[in-house]
């Protein structure tokens, strides 16, 4: 991966990451504390650009700590695109980083020509959780248990941080239930081997920040959408992705048999469906063309 630094509207340094190589431009919107080993059919893919969340793997913590909102990673996803001179893309999406990529199409629907949604609920991310619970109770259980666990943080750090990735405890992870079978044992060590190290208080005030947000109102977006929900996902319900999305002109779901580790444990299909996004976003910007004459270019990049 490239990587380099850039400031966010408050001062806050943001590392962010780009595949190597030439590429109609994608703007992946990343989990709480997830990096680039998480999407192992898309790192070779050249184009794609992302970034670490504040305080996670390189990027800084904000000086007021109360800058984690939703409104603070909007605008770091911006400030992402301004700095590669990217005008106009199509924006990807996974576990709460939904919450942030449909944001960005609500807020800035002239910066995003299309949404590939993965496993995640557009907002309110606990109620969307635990789809064995019932409906009622599924945020309050979400939220008091990530609660429990920012407090055990200190705890998680003496544990985790201690764990040795070896091919014997990725054999254990992938056949857990956490991470299905399916998924590929050396992207799985891969990522796992960053993931453990986080300072696990600071990632769980991170999902308590972000997770809280309302459900959001997609009404407004009319580019096209794509969801891949995960049938087993214990973290977001495949209810809880399509019904925000349900009455959209352009939407598509597609449940996979995967958990929600689904980039991991699918990730040819998530390329297939990355291209076949990429097609229909030409197909729309075409006929808009056509008929009104105004010219777009999906994943265009200003001049510089």
């Amino acid at each position: 991966m490239r990587e380099h630094d850039v400031i966010s509207w408050d001062g806050t340094k943001i590392r962010t990451w780009q595949a190597p190589g030439e590429g109609t431009p994608v703007l992946l919107c990343p989990g709480v504390g997830s990096g680039p080993e998480s999407w192992p059919s898309l790192t070779d893919r050249g184009g794609l650009l992302s970034w670490y969340m504040r305080g996670t793997m390189g990027s800084d913590r904000p000086v007021d700590e109360r800058n984690i909102s939703l409104d603070d990673h909007v605008s770091d996803a911006i400030t992402v695109l301004d700095d590669a001179g990217i005008e106009r893309c199509v924006v990807m999406g996974w576990s709460m980083g939904v919450t942030i990529a449909a944001e960005l199409a609500l807020r800035h629907p002239e910066r995003v020509a299309g949404l590939l949604l993965v496993a995640g609920a557009p907002g309110d991310s606990f109620a969307g959780m635990l789809p064995l619970l019932p409906g009622g109770v599924r945020r309050f259980v979400g939220l008091t248990g990530t609660k429990l666990l920012q407090q055990a943080g200190p705890v998680l750090d003496k544990v985790l941080h201690r764990v040795p990735v070896t091919d014997l405890t990725t054999f254990l992870l992938r056949h857990s239930g956490v991470i299905k079978p399916s998924s590929d044992p050396k992207a799985v060590a891969a990522a796992v081997s960053r993931f453990l190290q986080h300072d696990w208080r600071w990632y769980f005030t991170l999902a308590l920040a972000l997770g809280e947000t309302p459900r959001q109102d997609l009404g407004s977006i009319v580019c096209p959408v794509t969801l891949l929900a995960g049938r087993d996902d214990l973290l977001a319900t495949t209810e809880s992705m399509s019904g925000p999305v349900g009455a959209l002109p352009q939407a598509r779901l597609r449940v996979l048999p995967c958990s929600h580790y689904l980039p991991l444990e699918a990730p040819e299909v998530v390329a297939a469906e990355l291209d076949l996004l990429l097609d229909r976003v030409r197909s729309v910007d075409f006929a808009i063309e056509s008929t009104t004459g105004e010219a777009f270019t999906s994943g265009s990049r200003s001049r510089t």
